[in-house]
């Protein structure tokens, strides 16, 4: 990982380059992402949301929709310190999507804010390309890092500068009980991002991290087939 730049590089045997570009998505540009769910209730994209918000003493607005709260669930308070969360999260709980686009308009617009984060589930009709764009506007414009979490949603058209799908992986082992499960592991693939090579890694947080800009760590995957197993040797010889 190069120190002090945003981008990191990692060796990729399965990639056409020898070097691939690894993006830190919680370094902090403000810009709108979108994240979506590779599977249905899973905890993936919150984790990762989580691990991607910035080290800032300004409190973090999280807005849902009623369709997400049943899916993705609330977040839960004492669970936020493991993911380096201090800041305080102004929950804002809703019905429909447009009061969430709504909220998460006039959050991006609010320089105070450290982030916004929105939650929608599907992909309803007043989440168009012209929505995502005045949002994402509106986060360039005031600085605000802007995060969409679209569960339901297998990508529609969007003005997100970064899109991300979220799939959990078997956790890691337990450091000291083999019978619990560790610490939480996904798959994070960037599929569309502007002036950034699309990738799939494995990701994980890291709450002993030095910098807040690290919690989230991000390896390149093997695209590696399983090996072929070998023929008998008697086969070999009737062949022959």
């Amino acid at each position: 990982m190069i120190p002090d730049s945003p981008l990191g590089q990692v060796i990729s045997l399965s990639s056409k380059r020898l070097l691939q570009d690894v993006p830190s998505p919680g370094a902090g540009d403000a810009v709108l992402r979108d994240v979506l769910s590779g599977a249905p209730f899973d905890a993936a994209v919150t984790g990762f949301v989580l691990a991607c918000l910035p080290d800032s003493a300004a409190p973090v607005m999280w807005v849902s929709d009623r369709m997400s709260r049943r899916e993705n669930g609330r977040l839960y308070g004492p669970a936020l310190a493991a993911f380096g969360v201090k800041v305080p999260i102004l929950r804002i709980e809703v019905s429909h999507p447009r009061d969430v686009l709504w909220a998460m308009e006039e959050g991006a617009g609010c320089a105070g804010l450290a982030a916004v984060v929105g939650e929608i589930h599907g992909a309803p009709e007043v989440l168009s390309f012209t929505a995502t764009k005045r949002l994402a506007l509106r986060s360039e414009a005031a600085e605000v890092p802007v995060w969409l979490i679209r569960s339901g949603d297998h990508g529609a058209l969007s003005a997100a500068r970064e899109r991300w799908r979220l799939t959990g992986l078997p956790s890691a082992r337990h450091p000291w009980n083999a019978q619990a499960p560790g610490e939480a592991i996904w798959e994070a693939e960037l599929f569309r991002a502007r002036g950034r090579a699309p990738g799939t890694w494995r990701a994980s947080h890291d709450p002993a991290a030095r910098r807040p800009q690290d919690r989230l760590r991000l390896v390149s995957r093997s695209g590696d087939g399983s090996l072929a197993a070998d023929r008998p040797a008697t086969a070999d010889l009737a062949g022959g």
